[in-house]
């Protein structure tokens, strides 16, 4: 397929330093190689392939954008050297749509006529009113750039609106959408494009309200202009519309055509779109250049096979997607996952999955259209999934090694980074400085920083975050306590403020220390250790130091092939049904350790087949306070995978029991993580009906059903072996509770599937549980 677009940077700088802008501001520095303007040589080169292309291909015509940096830097004199050369290598062959987009800050009378002169329309960046555009297109002194620009374009929409090609304004969900639209159709550009800020699943964009906030801010922009009989064309809008009637999109931002655009560098090298600058330093590189290569020989090259294989391009996710036709798997940056590459959902795919529902089904009823099928998320297919079928049926039927557990970790660690990304990126007071330090030692000593944020209640403490829940805790605060644990194990010199809570400082992994009632403290990080300032003490730790004074390190219990963090102290650790147990006294700390390596013992013995999921992915047990001398208590929270929580039960046995039933629903919670086991509308669960749980007196949602289904496997399989075991065992109880637990958990499978409510991957998941009960009956 032929490129028929094409962006010509005549200029490589800008004269703003808008702190959004992909060039400058992401991954790919390469602007810094670049010449500040295009050669005169570079300009005939790439008009001659340009023309070289659309001769062989018999174009009708071909669409050129002067671009940059700012491409007005480039000058009057260049420019027009620019427009003439491609007009002259272009006339006799095809059609030529020349267009200049600008910043607008030094558009002048002198550039109007030149373009006005050579048939060249103009569009402006402008980001709404003065608030909203000057939060981000600022000069590098902090001044706004907001009054140049209105000039700049009330000199096109006054004295020459023939040229005037409309305005591309880039989201922030921190402007009042509405106060946005107004202030740019007052400007009475043709149209409008909206951007949304780029960004990737390493560096997601921020959320500070919602999962959907993108659309719901754009959403509140289409009603108003479908309210006020759509005045100008909104490209993304008309995209929308026009591809979810079949016809083609407007921007390669939605739908399904194949990418025709090629991009030329100052220095005459192809490269591919500038959005993809977000990705990785290098993302846009082809290898080939205007002075050596055809751009038939671009196309061919792979760098830009993925960007050109419309639907096939896309990840199983996507091409299964109801909405797929108009939302295309969103812009190609936008999918890029370090490790995984473009193969992934965008990541504002649940803003794409809203918006389109909303605009298609306005359009539906504007036209008495019958709707489309659309609105439940599709079932993940094998050929895309994260873990492969065999590994996800070993899970399945209960158990599960090392190996998969590993994939669920990895997916865990992506969504705690996200997550903590977004709190990052947030700003909010104490985030800076530490944000900054994050982002030092994640290029520097990124295994110390993935310790700390593999610890499993920083993901419960980032969704606090996400949630804005009313929490006591100090929330985006608490980031300089991850950082300075990262920083400390790293060796490296850093100093930070760090909140304090219920008078203990805490750093995750490491461990605590008792500052007595101060909010915040002064911590200085180095080779071996810190020292810790509050009010009018000072306190030196080595990390060396044992338990004693004032210091109270993490504790561990170790068994033969597993160790893990017996986590008292941590102030998010607070997640669980059950009230958690304060700091154990050092008497109790040795009970579970005496109990807990019993317990394993018996788990090896007895129930090999849950040992290897267990010794790979359980890392930490957390006390609860105890629920009575008769009664057991244990619990997993959602977020904190990798941890359960369990009060010490009189004997190992019960411990080895509580540990199976609740890693189950740690394995469960990261695989619903990344796959879809039932359906979702909008990315929440469709089916709100509550069923009958066997094992609980109150009726449950379809989730806490699958959840205790596939937790009772193990209970069930806990008796089954039980009631064979020695003198100290009541085998006649152990088999009245066998019993009962495996024709609950097969009456909750025969719940389950016939619910309709599970995707046909939930189908065969909760069919490998019921297989491996049903393979049982012999006993």
């Amino acid at each position: 397929m032929p490129f028929r677009q094409f962006v010509l940077k005549v200029a490589s700088r800008c004269d703003l330093a808008c702190d959004h802008c992909y060039v400058y501001e992401h991954a790919d520095q390469s602007w810094r190689r670049r010449p500040k303007v295009i050669e005169p040589d570079t300009l005939t080169a790439a008009a001659d392939r340009i023309a070289e292309h659309a001769r062989a291909h018999r174009l009708p015509a071909v669409h050129v954008v002067l671009h940059g940096g700012e491409p007005l830097l480039a000058g009057h004199d260049l420019l027009e050297q620019a427009i003439v050369g491609l007009r002259g290598a272009l006339e006799g062959v095809c059609g030529l749509d020349l267009r200049v987009h600008t910043n607008g800050v030094t558009l002048d009378a002198r550039f109007c006529r030149l373009f006005a002169a050579h048939g060249v329309r103009v569009g402006v960046s402008l980001d709404g009113d003065r608030p909203a555009n000057d939060l981000h297109r600022r000069y590098a002194d902090g001044r706004g750039s907001y009054d140049r620009v209105i000039r700049g374009i009330d000199l096109l929409r006054r004295t020459y609106p023939g040229i005037y090609a409309g305005l591309l304004c880039t989201i922030d969900v921190r402007n009042d959408p509405v106060a946005v639209y107004e202030a740019l159709i007052a400007l009475d550009p043709p149209v409008v494009d909206f951007l949304l800020p780029h960004a990737t699943w390493d560096h997601p964009p921020p959320r500070p309200r919602s999962e959907t906030e993108y659309a719901d801010w754009l959403i509140a922009i289409f009603d108003r202009w479908v309210k006020d009989g759509r005045p100008v064309g909104v490209r993304m809008f008309d995209s929308i519309i026009r591809t979810g009637r079949g016809q083609g999109s407007l921007t390669e931002a939605f739908g399904l055509d194949e990418c025709d655009l090629a991009v030329i560098e100052t220095d005459g090298r192809y490269e591919q779109v500038d959005s993809l600058k977000t990705a990785y330093d290098g993302a846009p590189a082809t290898g080939c250049d205007v002075f050596t290569h055809t751009l038939d020989q671009l196309a061919a090259s792979p760098s830009m096979a993925g960007r050109r294989a419309g639907l096939e391009g896309l990840g199983e996710t996507c091409q299964s997607c109801p909405v797929v036709t108009s939302c295309g798997g969103g812009l190609y940056a936008h999918r890029y996952r370090a490790g995984a590459g473009f193969l992934n959902p965008s990541v504002y795919c649940p803003d794409l999955l809203r918006l389109v529902t909303h605009i298609h089904e306005h359009d539906d009823r504007a036209r008495g259209a019958p709707p489309p099928p659309r609105g439940s998320a599709p079932a993940v297919s094998a050929a895309a999934l994260p873990i492969p079928q065999d590994e996800l049926d070993a899970l399945g039927s209960g158990y599960g090694g090392g190996e998969v557990i590993a994939r669920l970790e990895s997916g865990q660690r992506f969504i705690r980074r996200m997550l903590v990304t977004g709190v990052g990126e947030t700003g909010l007071p104490g985030v800076p400085g530490a944000w900054d330090l994050l982002l030092a030692l994640d290029h520097d000593h990124r295994d110390a920083l993935q310790r700390v944020l593999d610890h499993p209640y920083v993901r419960v403490w980032a969704e606090r975050c996400r949630e804005s829940a009313a929490h006591a805790a100090p929330e985006p605060g608490y980031l300089a306590n991850l950082v300075l644990a990262a920083a400390v194990r790293a060796g490296v010199v850093a100093r930070l403020t760090v909140p304090v809570t219920g008078g203990l400082l805490h750093l995750p992994t490491l461990g605590g220390l008792v500052t007595g009632r101060v909010a915040e403290a002064r911590v200085e990080t180095g080779p071996g250790g810190f020292a810790v300032t509050a009010g009018r003490r000072r306190w030196e730790v080595r990390l060396d130091d044992r338990a004693g004074g004032d210091w109270l390190p993490v504790r561990r219990l170790a068994a033969e092939g597993l160790s893990v963090v017996l986590e008292d102290a941590d102030p998010h650790r607070d997640c669980y049904e059950t009230p958690v147990s304060p700091r154990l006294p050092r008497e109790r700390a040795e009970e579970w350790q005496e109990m807990f390596a019993r317990a394993w013992a018996l788990i090896l013995a007895d129930h090999a087949a849950y040992a290897p999921a267990l010794a790979a992915g359980l890392r930490v047990m957390t006390p609860l306070a105890s629920a009575g001398p008769d009664a057991d208590a244990s619990a997993t929270a959602r977020y904190a995978g990798g941890a359960i929580g369990v009060a010490l039960p009189g004997d190992p046995a019960t411990l080895a029991l509580l540990m199976m039933h609740e890693f189950q629903h740690v394995k469960l919670g990261a695989v619903m993580d990344l796959l879809g086991l039932y359906k979702l509308h909008l990315y929440h669960q469709s089916d709100t009906r509550l069923y009958e749980a066997p094992w609980r007196a109150d009726r449950r949602p379809l989730e806490g059903l699958l959840q205790g289904t596939y937790a009772h496997v193990a209970v069930a399989d806990f008796w089954r072996v039980r009631r064979h075991g020695g003198a100290e065992v009541d085998t006649r109880a152990a088999e009245i509770r066998y019993r009962r637990w495996r024709s609950g958990t097969l009456a909750a499978c025969g719940t389950l599937i016939d619910s309709g409510s599970l995707t046909p991957l939930g189908e065969r998941f909760v069919g490998k549980i019921r297989a491996t009960v049903e393979s049982w009956s012999d006993d």
